[in-house]
C-alpha cells in the first residue's frame, strides 16, 4: 500500500487538492474493478482541521494533522495562489515535516507554483524544476540556486517532481500513477479523464512578457528598443553600436538581467508577435513572417519551433481566433 499525503496548505488552490485525491481514488475503483486490492491509501493534511481557500469560500476538512503522521510514501504539494512570499511564510510551519519525510525516503510532488513551496524546503536546490509559466521571472528571483526549466510539463529529479502550469498537474499525475502501477493503468486513466498522455511541453502556451524586474537601467533601454522595433532586422552587434556597449559586455549584462542572451530575446520578442499575429490576423504565414522582420522562411519557422514546440501552421490551427487560412 502507498501512502499518498496530500497538503492543505494556505492559500491554496482547491482544484489541486481535489484533483489527485480523485485519481488516486479512481485507480484504486480501476484495481478494485479488475479483482485486484486498492493499492492507495490518500489523505489530505493539514496545520489544522479545517483550511479556508479561496478567501474563505471554500472550507476543506482534512483527515489529519501532519504531526500525526510519521511516515508517507509521497508528499504532493498543490499549487499556491496570491502573494507568494505571504503564502510561503503562512506555510513554513509544514516544512520541516516535508524535509522530515524525504530523509526517510518518501518522494515530493510539486503542483503548478507549489513549486514555489517545493523550493521553499531547500530539496530543489542545484535540481531541476518546473512551473506556470507566467511565474518563471519570479521564481528565478526568489529561488536562483534553483534549475528552472518554464518550458517543461514535468520534471523528475530522482522523486522530487514538479508540473507547469495549470492543467499539467494531470500529467505528472499519470506519470507517477505509471511509474506506481503500469503503462496500462496509465493509459486507462488517460482515457477516463480524457487528457493528453505523453504531453513533455509547456511552450505552446507560453506568452512571452519579457523580463524587465531587475535594475540594470541600460539593458532595460535595450530591451524596450527590442520590443519596438521587432519589425525590422535586428542585430546584436547593431544594437552594440546604437547603445555604444561592447559586445561581451551586453552578453554578459543581458543574460544576468533576462536570463537569455540578447539574441534569445530577439528571437522571442519577434516569435511572440508572430504567435499574435497568427491567433488574430488572419494572415498566413509568411505574411506574418514578414511582419515580425524575417525574410528566410526556414529560419523563421526553425525558430518557431524551438520557442513553442509547434510549426507556425500547427500553431495557427491549434489558437486562431480566425478561420484556418491554408497556406
Amino acid at each position: 500500500m502507498k501512502h499518498i499525503s496530500i497538503l492543505v496548505p494556505n492559500y491554496a488552490v482547491l482544484s489541486s487538492i481535489e484533483d489527485p485525491r480523485y485519481l488516486f481514488q479512481a485507480v484504486n475503483q480501476f484495481l478494485a474493478s479488475s479483482g485486484k486490492a486498492a493499492l492507495f491509501d490518500v489523505q489530505l493534511l493539514g496545520l489544522t482541521k479545517e483550511v479556508k481557500l479561496h478567501e474563505g469560500t471554500y472550507t476543506v476538512h482534512v483527515n489529519d494533522l501532519i504531526d500525526h503522521v510519521e511516515k508517507t510514501d509521497l508528499v504532493f504539494l498543490p499549487a499556491l495562489i496570491g502573494n507568494m512570499k505571504e503564502a510561503l511564510e503562512a506555510n513554513k510551519n509544514f516544512i520541516p515535516w516535508i524535509i522530515k519525510q524525504h530523509h526517510q525516503g518518501a518522494e515530493v510532488a510539486s503542483l503548478c507554483a507549489g513549486a514555489f513551496f517545493l523550493a521553499s524546503t531547500g530539496l530543489l536546490n542545484g535540481k531541476r524544476c518546473s512551473t506556470h509559466w507566467i511565474f518563471a521571472d519570479q521564481f528565478r528571483e526568489m529561488f536562483p540556486q534553483v534549475e528552472l526549466e518554464d518550458d517543461k510539463v514535468i520534471t523528475d529529479e530522482n522523486g522530487i517532481y514538479s508540473s507547469g502550469g495549470a492543467n499539467s498537474l494531470w500529467n505528472l499525475l499519470l506519470y507517477i500513477i505509471e511509474k506506481y502501477t503500469n503503462r496500462e493503468m496509465a493509459v486507462l486513466a488517460a482515457k477516463y479523464f480524457a487528457i493528453e498522455i505523453d504531453r513533455n511541453s509547456q511552450s505552446p502556451f507560453i506568452m512571452f512578457q519579457g523580463q524587465s524586474e531587475h535594475k540594470d537601467e541600460s539593458i532595460k533601454d535595450i530591451q524596450l528598443f527590442i520590443e519596438n522595433n521587432y519589425q525590422q532586422k535586428l542585430t546584436v552587434d547593431g544594437i552594440c553600436d546604437r547603445f555604444a556597449i561592447a559586445r561581451r559586455s551586453l552578453e554578459r549584462r543581458f543574460k544576468k538581467a533576462t536570463h537569455n542572451t540578447a539574441a534569445e530575446y530577439i528571437q522571442r520578442v519577434k516569435i511572440e508577435a508572430a504567435k499574435k499575429g497568427l491567433e488574430t490576423k488572419g494572415k498566413t504565414v509568411n505574411e506574418v513572417m514578414y511582419d515580425v522582420g524575417y525574410s528566410d522562411t526556414k529560419a523563421f519557422r526553425s525558430v518557431f519551433r524551438k520557442i513553442t514546440g509547434l510549426t507556425p501552421v500547427e500553431y495557427r490551427n491549434k489558437f486562431s481566433t480566425k478561420r484556418a487560412i491554408w497556406v
